[in-house]
């Protein structure tokens, strides 16, 4: 039988895993150039961790572990009998792997807050797993890249996280799009047309208007039980259109009775005139049907767009005030945004934006000739790592054809040649791979050009 991978989950081609470590990289660095320190959890958690965290529906997405050895001995017979897989599964398995970064992040802080400094800066870049059904763009084992700010009220993190997502879109050459919310806006909105029990309703119904037009967001408010005079109060805001400073005044009017929405809008506007005085790269829009994961945030709501490819949400986030409340400690009030890292890989291959030295092997390959030269030619190949150039000797006196296809296949920049005459001559036939222009120097000057 032909060995073959679990659904959902994909092996990485060393091309693909060049692709992904640059991707990684840069914003590693970037998070780095920002304060953040990188912490990691273990790949599985106790289930008392994650059960409960993510509702009935994440829940049952969480992949479960088996205990060691016998694992149906507390099992009780009732329960195998009725084939009671839910309450069954706590029994025989006491740990699961984590379905995201954030519940193991507040896991974390509560389980070591004696050590930590506040306000405490995080980066995460690890995998998690969901026993999700697999389909184009959804897998069982992905990356998530997370930032977060916590022990910190403070707008000034709200504006140092888009100077930081705008400088690693810039840094990949992506022209992207930030959006802005504020969950406060939205309450204030709930409040004003007077139902402030339709919230939920009302955003995913104004979430669909870029794809179902006005008329159709109208009709779904309207079934969701919000009256003619609310959808009518509504209206100038649906149709808002402008620069930000003109969506904020229609706004500030709109919202004029609504103590929760003038809130908001305060935020927004200190973040706003902050980050204008930062003149990012990036477009950055207040975008009134931004609702990202309503339950969860309490402030700040953002998304990150690519202006040139035709994909969601590349990056999204927001400020929220209860990270640890669940393991009974005092909310603590925090920042953070992920980074798609399969998105971005699609983004970037899409507008072809890898550096090219992104993908070669060594940056130099040698050409085995036989014992003699290769001797010689593995001199050189260590004098050239001693100095930081990655370079590779052939290790078999193949034919020289089947050795320039390897260099071609591996995308080698250069090739080196020591045969009997550069051997007696102490040099070095150096071929530039792109351009097929071919020159003799010294290991010196190799070093130097390369």
């Amino acid at each position: 039988m032909k060995p073959s991978i679990p659904k959902g989950t994909r092996d990485f081609s060393p091309i693909e895993m060049a692709k992904r470590n640059y991707i990684f990289n840069t914003i590693r660095e970037v998070f780095t150039l920002y304060g953040f320190q990188q912490i990691e959890t273990p790949a599985m958690e106790n289930l008392s961790t994650l059960l409960g965290k993510y509702g009935d529906e994440g829940d049952k997405l969480l992949f479960k572990i088996l205990n060691s050895g016998d694992y149906l001995k507390d099992a009780p017979a009732e329960m195998l009998d009725s084939r009671d897989s839910l309450h069954l599964a706590t029994r025989i398995s006491e740990k699961g792997l984590r379905y995201d970064l954030t519940v193991p992040f507040a896991r974390y802080v509560v389980q070591h807050r004696n050590e930590l400094q506040m306000p405490f800066k995080r980066y995460q870049i690890q995998p998690v797993w969901r026993a999700d059904r697999p389909q184009k763009g959804r897998y069982r084992e992905f990356y998530q890249c997370d930032a977060d700010v916590v022990g910190s009220d403070s707008l000034l993190n709200e504006v140092e996280l888009l100077a930081l997502i705008d400088e690693v879109y810039r840094r990949f050459g992506v022209r992207v799009v930030i959006k802005l919310n504020n969950r406060k806006i939205l309450t204030g909105i709930a409040q004003v047309i007077g139902a402030p029990d339709k919230l939920t309703d009302i955003t995913v119904a104004i979430d669909k208007m870029d794809k179902i037009g006005l008329d159709n967001v109208n009709v779904e408010l309207r079934e969701k039980g919000i009256t003619d005079q609310a959808i009518a109060t509504l209206q100038p805001l649906l149709t808002m259109s402008g620069t930000n400073d003109e969506k904020m005044a229609t706004l500030r009017s709109l919202l004029a009775e609504s103590p929760d929405g003038q809130k908001g809008l305060d935020e927004m506007t200190f973040v706003l005139d902050h980050v204008a005085a930062l003149t990012l790269a990036a477009q950055v829009e207040l975008d009134v049907s931004l609702a990202r994961g309503l339950n969860y945030y309490t402030g700040t709501i953002l998304e990150v767009k690519a202006l040139d490819v035709e994909i969601g949400s590349i990056t999204g986030g927001g400020r929220y005030d209860n990270l640890t409340g669940v393991f009974g400690m005092p909310g603590l009030s925090g920042v953070g945004f992920s980074f798609g890292a399969d998105r971005i890989f699609d983004v970037l291959n899409a507008l072809d934006l890898y550096p090219a030295d992104t993908l070669a092997g060594a940056r130099v390959l040698f050409i085995n000739f036989g014992e003699r030269e290769a001797a010689a030619a593995l001199g050189y190949v260590m004098r050239l790592r001693a100095a930081g150039i990655s370079a590779e000797l052939y290790p078999d006196a193949a034919k020289m054809k089947k050795q320039m296809a390897y260099a071609n296949d591996r995308n080698t920049p250069w090739v080196a040649i020591v045969g009997e005459q550069e051997l007696a001559d102490g040099t070095i036939a150096l071929k530039n791979m792109a351009t097929g222009e071919q020159q003799t120097v010294t290991i010196d000057k190799m070093t130097e050009l390369i």
